[in-house]
């Protein structure tokens, strides 16, 4: 009973694992068998293990729900997925909207305090309803540990580019001034002399194309002295000259990943929501699951938050859906229609 905390946003003990309040009350029953139900001592009330998770009130099996987040994050459509798991398409939806929740709350916590001497940004083109909706999704890569800090989803604006800089900046930390390498556009330079201040390294990486093939590569330092970015590629681990491979290689990584960036498909989301809340999973997996063949050391092969310190060792989405970070204290996850939504606990 040591690792259960009370899950009630009244109770004076609520998210304390050590008060050790929290006795055991029977069992309830699924369709899985019988599992164990608990009564806190403070408060007076009952809960199961899997209150505040996605597995909350699951009907189905927790590997069959584990088994649809896995392969929603490998290119598979919500299509596929009810067939080959014979699963009704509305329940893949409402599960993977759990899933993206969870993702995002853990992402939030966990990436933070990031050390990246080397940041890259870029664009993804795609649609949202129709052809005639353009969206653009901004990504970042931290060169070093291959980490995929954050992602913006929206117009190709000013805006969301400061969004971008400015949440890679609140993850980063406090002293780190990295070496930042973007395309050419025209938005980069202003938001970066906003966000990292006039004593940033900044470059772009120009590539002129003819029938679709690349001809010319112009790499220019905008932001810094000369000598100031031999020093810092000369330091750098993985890129000897001004370069943009590695979040272009990420950017490739994205589109195999959701069903929804694939090309020449019928898939596509029907709404920017869809698209985030996929792009939420696809992020905590890559960071956290998947192992990157580029950080390979010995017989360990690491993900990319091990690289940086975030983890210990290779995470699976069970322990995700089940960490303490995600359980919300002042909050209530309310799973209705397919939709989640938050709501405030009214005051004790």
């Amino acid at each position: 009973m040591k690792s259960l905390s009370c899950p009630n946003s009244e109770c004076a003990l609520v998210g304390n694992r050590d008060a050790a309040n929290v006795g055991l009350h029977g069992f309830y029953k699924t369709k899985s068998g019988k599992r164990r139900r608990y009564h806190c001592l403070t408060c007076g009330k009952t809960f199961c293990p899997t209150k505040g998770t996605p597995y909350y009130r699951l009907q189905h099996n927790r590997r069959t729900f584990d088994e649809v987040a896995h392969l929603s994050v490998e290119g598979v459509s919500k299509s596929a997925i009810s067939r080959v798991k014979d699963v009704a398409w509305n329940t893949v939806h409402r599960w993977l909207e759990r899933a993206a929740a969870c993702c995002r709350r853990f992402n939030d916590r966990k990436t933070s305090g990031l050390d990246i001497p080397e940041l890259q940004a870029d664009e993804i083109r795609t649609f949202v309803g129709g052809k005639e909706k353009p969206a653009w999704i901004f990504t970042a890569i931290d060169v070093w540990s291959r980490v995929w800090p954050t992602t913006v989803v929206g117009r190709r604006s000013y805006r969301n580019t400061l969004a971008l800089f400015r949440d890679v900046s609140s993850r980063a930390k406090s002293n780190c001034m990295p070496l930042i390498v973007t395309d050419g556009f025209e938005f980069y330079e202003k938001v970066a002399r906003r966000v990292f201040g006039p004593a940033c390294l900044y470059g772009q990486v120009i590539k002129a194309r003819r029938n679709d093939r690349v001809i010319k590569v112009e790499r220019r330092p905008v932001i810094g002295a000369a000598w100031r970015f031999e020093e810092a590629l000369f330091e750098s681990e993985d890129s000897s000259t001004l370069n943009t491979s590695f979040v272009e290689r990420l950017n490739l990584t994205i589109r195999q990943a959701s069903a929804y960036l694939t090309r020449r498909t019928t898939c596509h989301a029907r709404c920017m929501q869809q698209l985030k809340n996929q792009l939420e999973m696809v992020r905590c997996h890559y960071n956290f699951l998947r192992p990157h063949r580029a950080l390979k050391f010995g017989g360990e092969t690491r993900t990319p938050a091990m690289q940086a310190g975030l983890a210990r060792r290779r995470l699976s989405f069970r322990e995700i859906f089940t960490s303490p970070v995600i359980r919300l204290s002042s909050r209530r996850i309310v799973y209705l229609f397919g939709r989640v939504e938050a709501h405030r606990a009214r005051a004790a």
